[in-house]
């Protein structure tokens, strides 16, 4: 019987992944190794890695202190690598920071208006819902990467040609 070992990535050390594909070509498919856009990456760059229908997952490298963001909808973080603290503000009038019919973040300058809701510290593995009428920012000590569940928005930046595989 043969025993298999997981090895789990990190921004220090990955493999840039591959697709195998069974009676098809691979350009037809959209692959991206998140640790390698990571590690291209300037720290919190919101780079899209995925999109379907409107709906993206963005990789970030965290490192440093983020600018705030907030968004009209819902959005879920990962940490994939590295510890990243969240902190949440409760905006007084969230409808003047983003219009309710806005997708994807966009910053808010300056410090936030509104009720400081605490901080979330994240590990590798952890996920965090940020909520909608929040403002959020992310700090990390050293680099790490964090997937980013979102809507497409002037936020997202999209490097095709970069990242997918030809």
């Amino acid at each position: 019987m043969s025993s298999f070992r997981t090895v789990f990535a990190s921004l220090g050390s990955y493999v840039k992944g591959a697709i195998e594909t069974v009676d098809d070509d691979p350009k037809h498919y959209a692959f991206s190794n998140i640790f390698d856009v990571a590690a291209h990456s300037s720290p919190y760059e919101k780079v899209v890695v995925a999109l379907n229908l409107g709906y993206v997952l963005e990789t970030l490298r965290t490192e440093g202190t983020s600018h705030w963001y907030a968004a009209a909808h819902d959005e879920f973080a990962i940490v994939m690598d590295g510890e990243v603290q969240i902190e949440l503000v409760k905006l007084d009038a969230p409808e003047r920071i983003v219009p309710l019919d806005k997708q994807g973040s966009v910053h808010v300058p300056g410090t936030p208006p509104g009720k400081k809701m605490g901080y979330i510290k994240c590990k590798r593995g952890h996920q965090a819902l940020l909520p909608k009428g929040a403002a959020y920012r992310f700090s990390a000590e050293a680099p790490g990467v964090l997937l980013l569940q979102t809507m497409l928005g002037e936020l997202s930046i999209q490097k095709w040609p970069q990242i997918c595989r030809s």
